[in-house]
């Protein structure tokens, strides 16, 4: 005794429609993977506190000069180091102002400058501690390394309100 079966014929439209309606459905949950702009995920990344503070370019001015006369071989540091005991993040206003008397030595150390913010944008524990704080990249014009993994940033700007 056969019995008959029916088969129906492939049916691309049928197919296609309900993949459609999974990635809809899928899409339609919220995404549950964290941002870098979360706290959360920027606290994990750099793992050492960060601190920002305003200093007068007058107050600052010798340990400025020395970190952009380092500029080089802090951007080589910064592309081996892994673990950073804190951060600082110096913003002194009128920094790179023209009438500043740090311009001329910013401008003469323009591409070490330059090397140490690809340096900074290349590591993710420096780029997120700073961009944490709201300072931008091309603002900043020096590092200095301290004792016990500390690091200082200097960058051209005042703290936000």
């Amino acid at each position: 005794m056969t019995t008959a079966t029916s088969h129906q014929p492939f049916n691309p439209r049928a197919m296609l429609g309900g993949l459609a309606f999974a990635c809809a459905a899928m899409l339609s949950q919220p995404l549950l993977g964290q941002g870098l702009k979360d706290p959360k995920t920027v606290d994990t990344i750099v793992d050492a506190p960060v601190s920002t503070a305003e200093h007068p370019l007058d107050q600052e001015e010798q340990r400025i000069a020395a970190a952009i006369g380092r500029s080089s071989e802090n951007a080589e540091q910064i592309r081996k180091l892994s673990d950073i005991g804190e951060i600082e993040i110096v913003l002194v206003p009128d920094l790179t102002a023209e009438n500043s008397p740090l311009a001329p030595r910013i401008e003469a150390a323009h591409e070490a400058i330059g090397e140490l913010r690809q340096a900074i944008e290349g590591s993710a524990i420096f780029f997120h501690a700073i961009d944490s704080r709201g300072v931008l990249l091309r603002d900043v014009v020096g590092v200095e390394m301290g004792s016990g993994g500390a690091v200082t940033v200097f960058a051209a700007g005042e703290p936000s309100k």
